[in-house]
């Protein structure tokens, strides 16, 4: 069993990373609540569409084989992101499974940059940004280091499961958590034997 105690002098604490997860998760949350209302589903298929416009003819291939594989089958990739953006939402709000939450939306996250977001472009004049997955997939990265370096998130479900799960923190962790150091013993204090005492045993023997 694995301890989760204070972390040692000079390490980090464990509250800011907590509050980096919970309000990025408030933030999924809200991304989520979009997804399931029905002007996103009804313009998915012409957001599809347009993901193409002004790429350049090298990525064409990219984006025409999505467009034709997505195109076919909107509701099912529609309700696929709805249900995926809610499930990162609830792992962040939680912090259930970080380690593997943290690794899977920044793949995730990386994808959308690369499919619908165009890699953030086109960029041409009156260009304004990047995208906003990329920003994701960065404060993934983020979180990812910061848990390195402040172990178990107290303010967590992991934590209550690693208390009974022995392997849990390989999905939670992403370092092995140090374990819990047993207190040794207290020595018990010797009682003085009184010279009449002592006396009295001598007689006796």
């Amino acid at each position: 069993m694995y301890g989760h105690h204070a972390p040692p002098r000079g390490a980090l604490a464990a509250w800011p990373n907590s509050a980096l997860r919970i309000a990025f998760g408030v933030v999924w949350a809200i991304d989520a609540t979009f997804k399931w209302l029905p002007g996103f589903k009804d313009s998915y298929k012409s957001t599809i569409a347009g993901m193409a416009t002004g790429q350049p003819d090298g990525l064409r291939w990219w984006f025409d084989f999505w467009i034709r594989l997505m195109a076919n089958h909107a509701t099912i990739f529609w309700f696929l992101v709805a249900v995926i953006e809610t499930l990162i939402a609830l792992a962040l709000l939680s912090g259930f499974a970080r380690k593997a939450t943290y690794v899977a939306s920044a793949l995730f996250s990386l994808l959308v940059w690369m499919i619908p977001e165009g890699f953030g472009g086109p960029y041409m004049s009156g260009a304004s940004d990047i995208g906003t997955s990329i920003i994701y997939v960065v404060v993934f990265a983020g979180l990812l280091t910061l848990a390195y370096y402040t172990g178990p998130d107290p303010y967590s479900v992991d934590h209550h499961i690693e208390k009974t799960v022995d392997w849990w923190w390989r999905v939670a962790e992403v370092r092995r958590p140090v374990p819990a150091q047993t207190a040794p013993p207290a020595p018990q204090p010797r009682v003085p034997v009184s010279s009449g005492a002592a006396h009295r045993h001598r007689r006796i023997s």
